[in-house]
Parts: C-alpha cells; sequence; structure tokens
C-alpha cells in the first residue's frame, strides 16, 4: 500500500472534519476497511492510533484561540475514557467477525448522518453572528449544569445527562474506534443545542484522552490474551496520523471562517452516503 496516499486522504478527511471537532477517524474507519482491506479487529487501535498522533494539532490550535470549554472537554473525557474500554472489550469478545462488524459499522454512520441531517435542515440559526468574538467566557461546572458564554449567548446542558451521554458515547466510539468525539459533536449541537464554533475543541481533547486509553488496553490485552492481531497498523497509523495533524491544524484555522450548517451538511453527506453502502453491502 502507498503510505503516503494513506497520508493524503487522511488530510483532506481531517481538514474537513476537524472543523466541527470531529478528528475524522469514523471517515478513515470506512476507507481502511474498504480502500486498505483491513478487516481484523487491528483496524479499531489503528484507528485510534490516527486521533493520538492527529488530534494535538487541532487542540493546540482551539487553545491557542481561546476556544477550550475546560468544563465541558473534562466531563465528556471523564465518561467517554471508562465507556471506551468498555467498548474495545465488546469489540474483541462479540465482534469479531468482520461482516458484522461493518453492518455494526454501517449502522453507527446511518443514525450520526440522520442526526446530523436534521440539526441542518430543521435547526436553529446559531446565536451570534461572525463578528463576535469567538472567545469562550465565563465557564463553569456545576452539580447541576455545566454553563459558558459564547459569542454574548450563555448556554448551557445538565451536567447528569452530559455525563451519562458521554459514557453511552464512549462504548460506541471504543467498538467502532473513534474515541467517541465523532459521535458526541452532532449530539451536543443537535440535542444541547451548543453552537458547533464552540464545542470543536472540547470534543477533539476529549478524543484524544479516549483514544489513548482504548489503545492502551488493545496494547495490553494483545500481550495478555498473546493476540498480536489485536496490535495497531503501527506505520499505517502513523502515516494516517501525521496526514491527519497537518490536516487538523488547517482545519482549526478555517473554522472559524466557514458557516455553522456548511459544516454540518457536508459531514451528514459523508456520513449517510457511507451508512448508507455498509448496510446494502451487508444486506446482498
Amino acid at each position: 500500500m502507498s503510505y503516503f496516499f494513506a497520508c493524503l486522504v487522511a488530510y483532506c478527511v481531517s481538514l474537513v472534519t476537524s472543523t466541527a471537532g470531529v478528528s475524522g477517524a469514523f471517515l478513515l474507519l470506512p476507507f481502511q476497511v474498504s480502500v486498505l482491506g483491513l478487516v481484523g479487529p487491528a483496524v479499531t487501535p489503528t484507528n485510534l492510533l490516527f486521533n493520538v498522533v492527529a488530534a494535538p494539532s487541532g487542540i493546540y490550535r482551539y487553545l491557542r484561540e481561546g476556544r477550550m470549554v475546560w468544563p465541558l472537554a473534562i466531563v465528556i473525557a471523564v465518561g467517554t475514557v471508562p465507556g471506551v474500554v468498555l467498548g474495545a472489550l465488546v469489540r474483541i469478545t462479540l465482534l469479531p467477525d468482520p461482516r458484522n462488524f461493518k453492518l455494526f459499522v454501517g449502522i453507527v454512520l446511518l443514525l450520526l448522518g440522520v442526526r446530523l441531517g436534521l440539526s441542518v435542515l430543521g435547526g436553529r440559526p446559531a446565536p451570534g453572528s461572525a463578528t463576535d468574538s469567538f472567545l469562550v467566557r465565563a465557564a463553569r461546572l456545576g452539580l447541576r449544569r455545566l454553563e459558558y458564554e459564547f459569542q454574548g449567548v450563555r448556554h448551557s446542558i445538565p451536567t447528569a445527562k452530559l455525563a451519562l451521554l458521554a459514557v453511552a458515547v464512549g462504548v460506541v466510539g471504543g467498538i467502532y474506534g473513534v474515541g467517541g468525539g465523532a459521535i458526541m459533536a452532532p449530539i451536543l449541537v443537535s440535542m444541547g443545542h451548543l453552537p458547533i464554533h464552540s464545542i470543536a475543541g472540547a470534543t477533539l481533547l476529549a478524543t484524544f484522552l479516549t483514544s489513548l486509553s482504548g489503545i492502551s488496553f488493545f496494547a495490553f490485552s494483545a500481550g495478555l490474551l498473546a493476540q498480536p492481531a489485536l496490535m495497531p497498523d503501527w506505520w499505517l497509523g502513523l502515516s494516517l496520523g501525521i496526514g491527519g495533524l497537518l490536516g487538523m491544524y488547517s482545519g482549526a484555522r478555517l473554522q472559524r471562517r466557514l458557516p455553522a450548517r456548511a459544516i454540518e451538511a457536508v459531514l451528514a453527506l459523508a456520513t449517510t452516503g457511507l451508512a448508507l453502502s455498509y448496510v446494502v453491502g451487508y444486506l446482498r
């Protein structure tokens, strides 16, 4: 295979998806399965390795611009870290068959695509305007609600609800190999009514932390169970990660110049199309 080609694909995918706080791993997993022919359990930790290598550049850029909602990142990470470990265990024990795993990937992508599509078609315009400051201000985490100010508007979400969603998303993300951020971002936008420009840094940071936990679990399990197939493809993961590293930094820089609806529409179309291809392929 061409590692340069994998790097280029990862750059293009991450350039687009990082604007929404998504690493791009949810699109790169189908690329590895369908284009590169990687269908074993190792595809999941390889995808997590991509997140670990690629995410820091986007996180750095959002930090530099003052757009990191720390309380949001903490709650998501606390919920998704144990969830992603449980999801990785389910992937190893219950979903080792490539065909069943492909159907699972299709279902997750379809749910994600529908949610994004509904948000684009029926969502209310985001508060604030492109001329307002993009700094996150007065972020506070309480027992009942998480609150912060963005573009002159106060936003909040129930803390308990966010924590439970994070655990559930972590389980799915651990099975799928995306760390959970790809699923959490559209949920926060469509169900939590949080502006997409404000959550990207937090979801990328949570993706990085949960992916690090997930890949550590896979590496530990590979040694404990004497199953080398559970180890990631290091060269492929690094090639994808380098492309993602450059793409995420570029995407984070571009994000403030892009309208929220355009970002959500691109993700919805790409995700739904891939989902339908997998589900239809499984049923044939």
